[in-house]
């Protein structure tokens, strides 16, 4: 291995994913020189194994049945979903698995793209690795930002390293249905990979170790959603554990906690995420290999001034929009320390990402949708605020039933009962992955819920919710 050169820039960030990009975007429009290390493709796992291919596959199963709610239309959606089609869009989607247009896009930016395998060699110094084995050290004047994400983390099985199992990004890449899928999980990667991969005319068993699914939102959200897949023919089980696996003659055949034998084509782990720091050279910086970064507000990693760890590496909200947040401030946060500005680090602040603690919103893609912002009412409760629940069913708005026959839904919203602002808000039905926005903009702003009434919602449309959600909180 020989050194060919050693650069210097104002920025080095390792991970040219989304969150990457927006950091060493921020910087560049600060004037501030910028190189960017990437040892897969531009885009990282959002752009060709998560985000967009997921929701390439998940679109058509969703349209379908919605065509399936509505006469006159249903009966020409009966048969089933051209699956060849599908993922031949889904694969249109992830630019064929090519960065081309991504690397184009980083180029306008003025970063400089170093391909290879970027580790920490001490305070302000990345070695690049190349694909052929050349060094390159690359220094930085202010900071180094960190953005290499995540993995997916397996369960130590007996026979499961001869299985060659599938995680989120064969899920997602896969180039045909499996006859039969086991699904082990139940957070957002299992529930939306079943209900696409079910609909592409797999035979789909869910193994939950939890009580039910999506445990992390209200309840009922994983009720609704449980209840839909289970009739478009998943096998769901919960409490269940995988005890071991091993493939017979290509056959995939799980062992359960319960001493069932499931046998499949392919089986999916969806069982939690890993940081990528394992091989970060953490160690030259007194950090700990393979951890999770904490930082401040502004994303700068705690105990250091000049390392910053920005999106799911730091483990503060592990959804890509909250990291390109992050990166957002994270950016600002950098050029304003590079110039000596005085840095806005109070809550809400331009350098403070207080999102990540209140407001983070998700959607689960699945058909219901669930969508969630903020605190559900346990993790308020538990947290000390003073606080109440407001349910209502989405059969009292018009919007619903034109929507489509037959909708079923439900939507909470949390309220503070000290400052009557909310705290959290739920929504799940089909279509409601659009609503959340509402709900985000209200707990960002700290809205009163006596404003909220001067919020008024189109008739008929599915935001007519909000107007349901303040009649029961007033009446009860």
């Amino acid at each position: 291995m020989t050194e060919t050169e050693s650069n210097t820039y104002d920025v080095v960030v390792i991970g040219a994913g989304p969150v990457g990009e927006n950091v060493a975007d921020r910087t560049r429009a600060a004037g501030l020189t910028t190189a960017v290390v990437e040892s897969e493709l531009l885009g990282g796992e959002c752009s060709y194994w998560a985000c967009m291919p997921s929701k390439a596959l998940l679109r058509p199963v969703i349209a379908q049945a919605d065509a399936r709610r509505l006469p006159g239309l249903a009966q020409d959606v009966r048969g089933p979903l051209d699956t060849p089609a599908v993922l031949a869009r889904r694969d249109e989607y992830t630019s064929h698995w090519q960065d081309d247009g991504q690397a184009d896009w980083l180029a306008g930016t003025g970063a400089d793209l170093y391909r290879g395998h970027g580790r920490l060699a001490g305070p302000r110094t990345i070695t690049v690795t190349g694909p052929d084995g050349t060094l390159t050290t690359l220094t930085a004047r202010h900071a180094v930002a960190v953005a290499t994400g995540t993995r997916a983390q397996l369960p130590d099985l007996p026979g499961l390293a001869d299985v060659g199992p599938w995680i989120s990004r064969e899920a997602t890449s896969a180039k045909t249905a499996p006859g039969r899928l086991i699904v082990v999980g139940g957070g957002v990667v299992a529930t939306e990979m079943a209900t696409a991969w079910q609909a592409l005319g797999s035979r789909v068993t869910l193994l939950v170790r939890g009580k039910g699914l999506l445990n992390r939102m209200e309840p009922f959200a994983g009720e609704l959603v449980a209840e839909a897949l289970t009739e478009a023919g998943a096998d769901i089980r919960t409490g269940t554990s995988v005890e071991s696996v091993r493939r017979e003659n290509g056959t995939v055949v799980a062992v359960t906690s319960a001493g069932d034998r499931i046998e499949a084509d392919e089986i999916l782990f969806a069982t939690g995420r890993a940081p990528r720091t394992d091989d970060l050279g953490l160690d030259t910086v007194g950090l700990e290999p393979g951890s999770w970064l904490d930082t401040d507000d502004s994303l700068r990693v705690t105990g250091t001034d000049w390392l910053y760890a920005v999106g799911d590496v730091n483990h503060r909200a592990l959804l890509t929009h909250q990291g390109k947040y992050q990166a957002r401030i994270a950016g600002a946060a950098i050029a304003a320390r590079a110039a000596g500005d005085t840095l806005l680090e109070e809550p809400w602040g331009a350098h403070a990402a207080t999102a990540d603690h209140h407001a983070v919103p998700q959607v689960v893609f699945t058909d219901p949708e669930a969508a969630a912002v903020g605190l559900s009412l346990a993790e308020a409760e538990q947290a000390g605020h003073r606080v109440r629940a407001v349910d209502v069913e989405f059969s009292s708005v018009a919007g619903a039933g034109l929507y489509g026959d037959g909708y079923r839904g439900r939507a909470r919203m949390v309220v503070d009962l000290e400052d009557e602002v909310l705290r959290g808000a739920t929504f799940v039905g089909p279509g409601v992955g659009e609503l959340i926005h509402s709900a985000t903009i209200a707990i960002t702003g700290r809205v009163p819920v006596g404003r909220l009434w001067h919020a008024v919602p189109s008739y008929p449309t599915l935001s007519e919710v909000w107007l349901r959600l303040l009649e029961a909180y007033r009446d009860n």
